[in-house]
């Protein structure tokens, strides 16, 4: 097992669309494994392939907050067959740095995937799971949650992300600038 670097916006790579998985062996289930590992490390409930500069259709889950690693998904090739009704959700994102805010997402989905052990799955969810299992599908497409916000709402996060590249973080809690 593996901790892999997250990569964050603005990278190109997390706007490419990622390719279908053909073959499903060993070097899947070994992505698939770091990926929990990274999740967990970060702490996310989700994170897609290509959060991690693989650009395949694969994404990993666990919103089970109160047990975690007990239901973990680990989701090749995801593609959401049915939708039904909408539901606003608050939205973060282990590759948007620091910003929140309320997404439309549908409130009931149909998944259909596959499984490290080679076994077609289908998933029906609702609330934080189908929140989550759409924010993780969106990275596959090349989408991140800013992508469905209204152009006001993303240009305000992107001035703060070059403001705090130009300038850095913010000081902490009790600490000061340094005024250099």
């Amino acid at each position: 097992m593996a901790l892999r670097e997250i990569l964050t916006y603005p990278s190109p790579q997390l706007k490419a669309t990622a390719t279908d998985i053909a073959n499903i062996d060993g070097r899947v289930d070994q992505l698939a494994t770091d990926m929990v590992e990274t999740m967990y490390a970060a702490p996310g409930v989700g994170l897609a392939a290509p959060q991690v500069g693989v650009s395949e259709r694969l994404i990993v889950l666990d919103v089970n907050s109160e047990e975690p690693g007990k239901d973990i998904l680990k989701l090749i090739n995801p593609v959401i067959v049915e939708r039904r009704g909408s539901i606003l959700w608050e939205e973060g994102c282990l590759s948007v740095v620091d910003y929140t805010a309320e997404v439309k997402r549908s409130a009931e989905i149909l998944v259909r995937a596959w499984t490290p052990d080679q076994k077609e799955i289908e998933i029906e969810a609702d609330g934080l799971l189908a929140v989550a299992l759409q924010h993780e599908i969106d990275h596959l497409d090349g989408k991140l949650f800013i992508d469905r916000l209204s152009s006001l709402k993303r240009d305000l996060y992107k001035r703060k992300l070059k403001k705090t590249l130009r300038d850095g973080p913010p000081p902490k809690d009790g600490q000061r600038a340094s005024g250099i």
